[in-house]
């Protein structure tokens, strides 16, 4: 079982092609709870939220460099860093350097009720990551009707639809994050609203956790039927029955 195509795809490349076919999709499912809950207004105020491991593969410190050119720019913005990990310190350390004291709040860990609150505090959720899987937060960003800033990496393409839902570029490119960052702090709140709800839908018809869940009872249903046919075959051995 895979979670996305590129997933399925990297499968490919250790099975035999005639295995292939039994590679099957099962998509992560998405709380019913965030896609139940009523739209809040995007704020006015020029808010991007991070939510991520503070760790290499997330890309702090590329969003730090594009930060530091929109500031350059005159733009008004802040941007919230939710999360831990081994490179606080090095990431602080660096928003100082660039003087971007007062642009960036970083919050450490927070509970899920409170990190739901920073992404509906933003205008959009920002994840420049080097590398991913598919990315829960990503998922849920738009469940709550919030776009998203990503790159172009692993199963990230089937999640996002540029212009549509978001904005997307490939990682690693400061210049490339920098104009989606500064679309997404300038875009009005309406244009904002239209591509989380966009965002939402997309989650609704491809992540509905009870259709993906039902899938995955399905498939293990099946198997185990036929790991049951194969016990009973090896227990009664040749030329036998198998009683009740």
């Amino acid at each position: 079982v895979a979670i996305s195509s590129f997933a399925r795809a990297q499968l490919y490349r250790w099975a035999r092609a005639e295995d292939w076919p039994k590679l099957e999709l099962v998509r992560c499912g998405v709380d019913e709870e965030l896609l139940r809950a009523p739209a809040t207004p995007v704020p006015a105020d020029p808010r991007l939220v991070c939510v991520a491991r503070i760790a290499e593969q997330k890309g702090h410190l590329l969003l730090i460099e594009a930060a530091a050119l929109l500031a350059k720019e005159g733009l008004d913005f802040q941007i919230v860093l939710v999360g831990e990990g081994p490179m606080r310190r090095q990431v602080e350390e660096l928003i100082q350097r660039r003087g971007l004291g007062g642009r960036f709040l970083l919050t450490g860990w927070l509970d899920e009720p409170r990190v739901r609150e920073a992404i509906l505090g933003s205008r959009a959720l920002v994840l420049p990551s080097f590398a991913e899987g598919l990315p829960v937060v990503v998922m849920e960003a738009f469940a709550l009707r919030r776009p998203v800033i990503a790159t172009a990496i692993a199963g990230n393409p089937e999640l996002v639809e540029p212009g549509v839902t978001s904005w997307i570029g490939p990682a690693g490119s400061v210049e490339a994050l920098v104009g989606a960052m500064r679309a997404a702090l300038q875009a009005s709140p309406m244009r904002l609203q239209q591509m989380g709800r966009a965002g939402a839908e997309l989650i609704a018809r491809q992540h509905d956790v009870s259709q993906e869940a039902r899938k995955l009872a399905t498939l293990f249903g099946a198997r185990g039927d036929r790991l049951a046919v194969g016990a009973a075959r090896v227990a009664t051995g040749p030329g036998r029955l198998l009683r009740d």
